[in-house]
């Protein structure tokens, strides 16, 4: 099994599990189910709302691919990048999605706003326990 001999805690993994099946959930709205993107107010008529939307779709899909590389590989320096790019990603969502709130949102802004926070901050957390892990494999080695 790939997570038998990883470096990697199983809690970063599963979040990271998490965040890749959200972002394929993603992609698959964005491509496939654009009712589901209508009824949260997005509007898919139109070159080129189609073309943000189709962008959406490409970047993010990239994004779930790396994850799952990552995953597959178990690389602690590759879950760095990957993780740090998940902190970025939902940091700017964290801003955005309060004060743009979608039709359907299943939450107030303030409770988006809180839970945004607490992803974060079990994001940061992850970053800051496999740094650890690669400093500790750089000191082994040097």
């Amino acid at each position: 099994m790939i997570l038998k001999n990883s470096k990697i805690p199983i809690w970063v993994n599963v979040l990271q599990i998490l965040l890749t099946l959200i972002m394929l959930q993603q992609v698959y709205m964005f491509i496939f189910d654009h009712d589901a993107l209508r009824s949260s107010g997005i509007i898919v008529e139109g070159v080129p709302n189609l073309n943000l939307i189709y962008e959406f779709a490409g970047r993010t899909f990239v994004m779930a691919i790396l994850s799952i590389f990552v995953l597959i590989t178990q690389n602690p320096r590759y879950f760095l990048i990957v993780l740090l790019m998940n902190i970025f990603r939902e940091g700017f969502e964290t801003i955005i999605d309060p004060m743009f709130p979608l039709a359907n949102a299943p939450m107030t802004p303030t409770a988006d706003l809180i839970v945004h926070i607490v992803i974060v901050v079990i994001e940061i957390w992850a970053f800051v326990k496999v740094l650890n892990i690669v400093k500790e494999m750089d000191s082994v080695k040097g």
